[in-house]
């Protein structure tokens, strides 16, 4: 009898405990238009449980006990609101409604600048792709130093190295040499021409507010060199909330990164400022005697100041300054023994550049801009017997004029570039100086005839000193058929005036590498298109799938190429022939509660046509697949594992190189509101083309270096600490 009684309150107790746990469905809307808003962020502080909502804006909890649950709810460009619960709800009440209101402060973090367009991501014809957030956080942890690793993961973009001592890289979209993209900072070119060296060593992540990249033909806004596409590095800006945050890291590889963050805005007046120190010991994890990773000292100064002359007008001055010395080669002598005989490679750089952005609005529908840039660089290459050193000294000054109307936007503008190149201390051939100026015009339409259907025009005139006129229209067209399915089509013309500083030339230093003939040489001259499909759904309640498909497809005409001359010089000369690549990008997302996984692949079929024949380009994954699973515990900790493959490269002396896979780990775990620890184990399965293949032919004091398809230095851990006052 007793046991039956036991038995029987032990199942009402049971039965009162699992009554006491509750499901709990709530949809997160727009306040003021009532639609869902995906990928809200709802979390309960002192149950510990967070999650984010589905397509349909609905967040799905199990478990909750009864009593007074506080809730806070969070989405990029709106308030974040906090609120309270008292559960049980009643049974009528099948999904708890929660209302965000947008926040103008907070949309500012995901406006794309690269469109100069009003409009959102989402409602803007051409396919932008951005890093920005946790996403920019995340990576800026495993490489603090420069943006090599913030690239280089993403699909379709590769970032190629060009020395296998100094580890200077460029970047590759689509498989195209890295001159056919453009490198912008804020919208303005200041890593062009010979201070594109270095340029993705020496540009650290952590004052920038996102990262845009437009692939394909982007000729309207920037001119016709973005053929490949461009990158613009947008920086922070300040905000009322004050900002001050520190980062120290260091690396298995004995490197150290040191940087800091200030930034506030007042009524009339609001700065920001960034420093940064980098420092990099000689490393050879193969033993073979030549650095991996060279030594290096950096010293970065970027501070900024806002004047916020009334509500309609802003103005912000900007200085960028950088210097660095950079030596790699054999490793005793960049560790202090100076024999005659060993090889070396060194690189002075000076990086000096400023930005002027005054903007007024004359209505709520209309904006006039004018921006102005001056950028000074100074480098000097050394190796044994050649010095290469070069100052150059350019300007880009633009105004443009924007107007909104409820179907459709005006983009109107002018700018000019000046470009001048002055090698110094001529020792070999003959001097490779240059003097150019453009003259530019442009017109961009975004018009929509339809609520499903954006129109994109653009015509850009150009007008080059050296290579007369360039006429370049481009389109794209947007059409949404229903609210998970939306379709870019793109395409445009582009050029590229002849340039000294091309991946080849830079891989030998320039050295005897002879002047540019405008007599001979016209610009290379290009057509691309792209179409883009992206898919969203909610597979259930607590699945979302996002989908991405990318066709593209390039062709530049009368290419350029860096040619032997059979007297130990090198000649720029213009094939009659076309390079095209063409190929897909798939991307495939994959949420689940606490668990992301983003997979990427990248087809690039690139190839040059000359005579009939075809060859494929060297130094080019055709295939590439990115692999990341994320675990993220709400504003607590996250942990990610990530796997990259890249296939068979052909290489430059006509051999091939292997496949291989590169596979991290990464962590960050925050402690309290001011600090965060950060753990990284980047390349654990110590993937190095120095242990499949070899990386030179010759001797150690002479090496002939082989194209670098795979990294070289290997297995490298990091970590550090963040922290924000």
């Amino acid at each position: 009898m007793i046991r039956h009684i036991i038995s029987v309150v032990l199942l009402c107790t049971i039965c009162i405990s699992t009554y006491a746990q509750n499901n709990f469905t709530a949809v997160v809307k727009d306040k003021e238009n009532q639609e869902p808003l995906p990928g809200a962020s709802v979390f309960f502080p002192d149950l510990s449980k967070g999650s984010t909502t589905n397509h349909d804006g609905r967040v799905v909890f199990r478990d909750i006990p009864n009593g007074n649950q506080n809730i806070r709810i969070s989405y990029i460009g709106y308030k974040t609101l906090t609120t309270t619960v008292s559960f049980p709800i009643p049974d009528s009440l099948n999904d708890y409604t929660i209302s965000l209101s947008p926040s103008a402060h907070e949309m500012e973090e995901i406006t794309i600048s690269s469109t100069r367009s009003s409009r959102t991501i989402e409602d803007i014809p051409t396919r932008v792709e951005f890093i920005a957030g946790e996403e920019l956080s995340e990576k800026g942890n495993m490489k603090p130093g420069d943006i090599r690793m913030l690239l280089n993961e993403s699909t379709g973009i590769q970032t190629q190295q060009t020395s296998a001592t100094s580890y200077n890289s460029s970047i590759r979209i689509q498989g195209l040499d890295g001159k056919y993209t453009q490198l912008l900072r804020d919208g303005m070119p200041l890593y062009s021409g010979f201070s594109g060296g270095l340029s993705l060593m020496q540009i650290a992540p952590l004052d920038l507010k996102q990262v845009e990249v437009i692939k394909g033909s982007s000729s309207t806004l920037y001119g016709g060199g973005a053929i490949a596409g461009l990158v613009n590095l947008i920086s922070k800006t300040p905000t009322e909330e004050r900002e001050l945050s520190f980062m120290a890291n260091g690396t298995s590889a004995l490197g150290l990164d040191v940087s800091g963050f200030y930034s506030k805005k007042n009524d009339k007046i609001g700065t920001t400022i960034f420093s940064s120190y980098n420092k990099g010991t000689p490393y050879d994890p193969a033993n073979i005697g030549l650095t991996a990773i060279p030594k290096f000292d950096r010293f970065t100064f970027n501070p900024k100041l806002f004047l916020y002359l009334n509500d309609d007008t802003e103005l912000n001055i900007g200085l960028n300054y950088i210097t660095e010395d950079r030596l790699g080669g054999n490793m005793d002598y960049v560790e202090g023994d100076n024999s005659d005989d060993a090889y070396f490679e060194e690189n002075l750089t000076d990086r000096v550049s400023s930005q002027i952005h005054f903007s007024h609005q004359f209505s709520p529908a209309s904006q006039l801009n004018v921006k102005n840039s001056l950028n000074y660089y100074d480098r000097t290459i050394n190796v044994p017997t050649y010095s290469f050193d070069g100052t150059q000294f350019s300007s880009f000054s633009e105004i443009n004029y924007n107007q909104w109307q409820d179907k459709s936007e005006w983009i109107l503008g002018l700018n000019l570039w000046t470009d001048r190149f002055t090698q110094n201390d001529v020792t070999t051939g003959e001097p490779l100086d240059y003097t150019q100026t453009t003259w530019g015009a442009f017109a961009q339409n975004t018009w929509n005839p339809l609520a499903q259907l954006a129109i994109e025009t653009g015509l850009r005139t150009d007008y080059q000193t050296d290579y007369g006129l360039f006429i370049l229209p481009r389109i794209s067209i947007m059409y949404t058929p229903i609210n998970k399915l939306t379709m870019r089509l793109g395409g445009g013309l582009g050029y590229k005036t002849p340039t000294i500083f091309a991946e080849e030339a830079e891989r030998i230093q320039f050295k005897n590498v002879m002047p540019i003939d405008n007599n001979e040489l016209d610009a290379e001259r290009s057509v691309g298109s792209n179409l883009d499909i992206n898919y969203k759904t909610a597979i259930t309640s607590e699945l979302d799938l996002n989908t991405n498909l990318l066709l593209f497809y390039t062709r530049i005409n009368d290419p350029i190429q860096l040619e032997p001359t059979g007297s130990d010089l090198y000649t720029f000369e213009q094939s009659p022939g076309y390079i095209d690549t063409k190929g897909v990008e798939v991307n495939i997302r994959l949420s689940y509660h606490d668990f992301k996984l983003f997979i990427g692949y990248t087809y690039a079929d690139v190839n040059v046509h000359e005579n009939n024949n075809s060859q494929q380009v060297p130094l080019v994954a055709k295939h590439r697949l990115n692999n990341v699973l994320m675990y993220e515990k709400e504003e607590n900790f996250w942990i990610g594992v990530e796997a990259y493959y890249y296939s068979p490269q052909k290489l430059s002396d006509g051999d091939t190189g292997q496949s291989y896979w590169i596979v991290g780990l990464m962590s960050e775990k925050t402690i309290g509101d001011h600090f965060s620890i950060f753990l990284n184990f980047e390349n654990f399965l110590d993937t190095r083309q120095t242990a499949f293949d070899t990386i030179y032919t010759g001797s150690i004091d002479n090496p002939t270096f082989r194209d670098i398809y795979a990294p070289v230095d290997g297995f490298v851990m990091n970590g550090g600490i963040k922290i924000k006052l």
